[in-house]
């Protein structure tokens, strides 16, 4: 955000200014007092196992101008640290998120979908950054207190914002795309993430469907050609809606070459035609270039001009990034992993040429719920037909094992932990082959990663 005087930021966020200098300009809003700088604005936020306003000193110590609390203040703060007092500091910092917003001029493109949230929002930021000034969630600042911070990051000058957000509950989505103010809404797709909070498929397309109701008439909607929602979300508002796929859509990608390094491919529909290619490798990346590119036509860039900027793609860490270790490729997936995304990697695991073996490791997928069997069945059944070799993970990721058993794959291996995985890889692992490491956050799959040399 720009500077603005603790006065402004009371009145901005429903607090009341108890003490310290009105005047004082904050130049930043953090939550952390690890990371916080001189100048900043602290938001003391509290939830089940932490609570903010224990730091309310540090964070004066640190040089922040004041904190928004929603707690007694310690005694012994500085004079001049400002206290703005509200009765609950989440409902404080969203409240000066969503004033903020108003005075923000730029081009909003907001991103929900089952998989591909953060990708897809990396690909769209480098698409609109070859024309505009972009600001974009940083790593998948996607949630209640992500998105406020993320739009409390935008200055008057940036021209254009990519905010990403998500949920894992019904009634999420609404409230968060209504402090986006979205001109732009992409919807990734609608899978089998968050099946134990919202049952099926149908009730997450209504969930994700609600950031389409939040769009103006000027606005629109993007979303996968091929995806089984794609009419119930059209359905969703009167807005333009556009659609990109492979045989069908608005915008669709043929002529797809693998090769080690990536993809390349031709875009073609509504914008034009033109080459492109993606340093990062699968199919649903291509597809969640199309949305980033799609997007980037939307607010007037030649076609040409967003393939060209797919060249040069950074993805936030941990979806598909590559490292070599040993003479050994691994594919770094670790970030979080569903159903769906499993069977999207294993798929780039096979599509990717290699002179040696195709290894999957596999840990367990959260937020199964009564769906966790068929679900990791489904997965084991991918992984015969995609790897040579199989390593499942922990207990839970048994399971995969069990059904590419069943499937007919031949090498399928079993460990406890990531410790165990580490000592299997080293003795398993030889140059030339291609491991996947893939599972959803709470499994740390990335210690194996780093601890594989």
């Amino acid at each position: 955000m720009d500077p603005l005087s603790l006065s402004t930021i009371a009145g901005m966020s429903g607090s009341t200014l108890l003490c310290g200098n009105p005047h004082a300009k904050a130049l930043r809003v953090s939550k952390d007092t690890r990371t916080l700088k001189a100048g900043d604005l602290y938001v003391a936020l509290s939830g089940g196992n932490f609570n903010g306003n224990h730091f309310l000193a540090e964070a004066a110590n640190k040089g922040a101008v004041g904190a928004i609390c929603d707690a007694e203040p310690p005694v012994g703060l500085p004079e001049e640290f400002g206290i703005l007092s509200v009765p609950d500091s989440l409902s404080g910092l969203t409240l000066f998120a969503s004033a903020w917003r108003a005075h923000l001029t730029l081009r909003s493109v907001v991103v929900t979908g089952s998989s591909g949230k953060t990708s897809t929002k990396d690909m769209a930021a480098r698409v609109l950054a070859s024309r505009f000034k972009v600001t974009a969630t940083e790593g998948n600042w996607n949630n209640q207190i992500g998105l406020p911070l993320s739009i409390l990051g935008a200055n008057l000058e940036d021209e254009a914002a990519v905010w990403e957000i998500g949920m894992n509950h019904r009634g999420e989505i609404a409230p968060l795309a209504g402090l986006a103010r979205p001109e732009i809404a992409i919807i990734t797709g609608i899978g089998t993430a968050h099946l134990e909070y919202l049952g099926t498929r149908e009730e997450i397309a209504r969930e994700k469907g609600d950031l389409l109701e939040k769009l103006p008439p000027s606005g629109c909607g993007i979303i996968p050609a091929h995806d089984e929602f794609a009419g119930e979300l059209h359905s969703r508002t009167s807005a333009r809606m556009l659609e990109v796929g492979f045989e069908s859509g608005d915008l669709r990608a043929s002529e797809i070459e693998i090769g080690e390094e990536g993809s390349s491919f031709r875009i073609s529909g509504v914008f034009g035609e033109a080459r492109a290619s993606l340093p990062v490798h699968g199919r649903h990346m291509i597809a969640n270039a199309l949305l980033a590119v799609a997007a980037g036509a939307l607010c007037g860039i030649p076609l040409e001009e967003c393939a060209a900027s797919l060249n040069s793609i950074e993805l936030s860490g941990g979806r598909l990034g590559r490292v070599m270790r040993r003479g050994v490729t691994l594919l770094d997936d670790t970030y979080n992993a569903n159903p769906d995304s499993m069977v999207a990697a294993l798929e780039t695991l096979f599509s990717i040429p290699v002179s040696g073996r195709k290894i999957a490791m596999l840990g367990r997928m959260g937020e199964l719920g009564s769906h966790a069997a068929e679900s990791y069945e489904r997965v084991g059944k991918a992984a015969a037909l995609t790897a040579e070799t199989l390593v499942c993970v922990g207990p839970e990721a048994a399971a995969i094992g069990d059904a590419a058993l069943a499937a007919g794959l031949g090498d399928v291996r079993f460990t406890d932990d990531n410790s165990g995985a580490v000592a299997l890889l080293a003795g398993l692992a030889r140059k030339g082959d291609l491991v996947l490491l893939k599972a959803s956050r709470s499994a740390r799959l990335e210690e194996i990663l780093q601890q594989f040399h």
